[in-house]
């Protein structure tokens, strides 16, 4: 994986300049924190974190963060949220969580499906239960993608997260096995076997019906 750059400033109250300030020229306030430092307030130009963005995946990068270009001095983070405005999305804050490279830590990566199962070349309908899924690693070995193949997903059968091959520096995190995808009998079937089902019952029904007529019949010609 890439270690991507990012120039940043740190933000000090003598300052006394206010976030909106800030944004107005089109600088982003930050925050950096992590296990063991203080938080630090920064800020960094709106254009440098967009290109970061345009990327994708930003919340898989690795970031190394200069403060003030000296790159003596830099930490390398990843990021942890960004706000943004509600209506015109425009970002307003972000969080950034220093990490160390030689720790393993929580990230969660997308589930992304290859092949074509046969449960559903038979009617049946492919169920994405989880679409991401959380994994253990270090910062640097972070997967793109979990990459599951249901070539072989027939009708009702499923693939749990014990099911799933992950490098061998990647580990899921999971209290249970749970389901990830699963294949299951499309509404048309179920429908059809309701009818089918019906249908046995009504023929069994006008069944007695005539059984019953015939006998109130004998009983009319014996009298």
């Amino acid at each position: 994986m890439e270690l991507l750059k990012l120039n940043v400033k740190k933000r000090l109250p003598e300052d006394g300049v206010s976030v909106k300030e800030l944004r107005r020229d089109n600088i982003i306030p930050a925050v950096m924190y992590g296990p063991g430092t203080s938080s630090v307030s920064l800020s960094l130009k709106k254009s440098d974190l967009e290109k970061l963005i345009k990327k994708g995946g930003i919340f898989k990068a690795v970031i190394n963060v200069i403060f003030d270009g000296d790159e003596e001095k830099a930490k390398v983070v990843m990021i942890k949220e960004i706000q943004t405005q509600p209506l015109s999305r425009d970002i307003l804050h972000i969080d950034l969580y220093e990490v160390n490279l030689e720790n393993k830590i929580r990230v969660k990566i997308p589930v992304k499906i290859t092949g074509h199962s046969i449960g559903v070349e038979m009617g049946g309908m492919l169920q994405i239960i989880r679409r991401e899924l959380e994994v253990m690693c270090l910062p640097m070995n972070i997967p793109e993608s979990v990459i599951i193949d249901v070539t072989d997903l027939n009708i009702g059968g499923s693939i749990h997260v014990n099911d799933i091959s992950l490098p061998e520096e990647v580990e899921a995190v999971a209290d249970v096995n749970f389901t990830i995808i699963t294949v299951l009998i499309s509404r048309e079937e179920e429908e059809v076997e309701d009818e089918e089902g019906e249908g046995e019952e009504g023929v069994e029904g006008d069944a007695e019906s005539e059984s019953d007529v015939a006998e109130e019949q004998k009983k009319k010609e014996s009298d």
